[in-house]
């Protein structure tokens, strides 16, 4: 994609955001923000757990057209994922989707929406090994 398509991709993004706003039932809220920038994004997240796969991915947020247009884009890329395919990702993948060109000299507002759902992955994570550890231990 050429500068033109990029920046029409983020603009598109960014005032029609997909998968914006909270639901219920969520596995996990995740709160992320950039205070550099005054950047925000909280993901909600819904896990399969039987796929161990996204099940519903949304977000709120405030900021710059870049954080808050990778927030949108993200959630459609993630949606029916599995968690490790996410897992994979890094910030170098999401500043190629996003348009390598038009967000480089923005990295941090890039990938605030990728960090604060690897974030929100890794305490669904947490949260499932404690509540196992938790459970009363059946006698044979």
């Amino acid at each position: 994609m050429d500068r033109q398509e990029a920046i029409e991709f983020l603009l598109d993004h960014y005032e029609n955001p997909r998968n914006n706003g909270a639901f219920e039932p969520v596995d996990v809220t995740m709160p992320g923000g950039n205070p550099g920038c005054g950047d925000v994004v909280t993901i909600y997240l819904k896990v399969n757990d039987a796929a161990q796969a996204i099940e519903r991915v949304a977000f709120e947020g405030s900021g710059c057209t870049i954080s808050q247009a990778a927030a949108s884009i993200l959630t459609e890329m993630a949606s029916d994922k599995p968690l490790a395919e996410i897992d994979t990702l890094d910030f170098n993948d999401m500043i190629d989707i996003l348009g390598r060109e038009v967000v480089s000299t923005r990295p941090r507002c890039a990938t605030l929406a990728l960090g604060t759902l690897k974030a929100a992955i890794t305490k669904y994570r947490t949260d499932k090994v404690r509540a196992e550890l938790d459970q009363p231990r059946q006698e044979p």
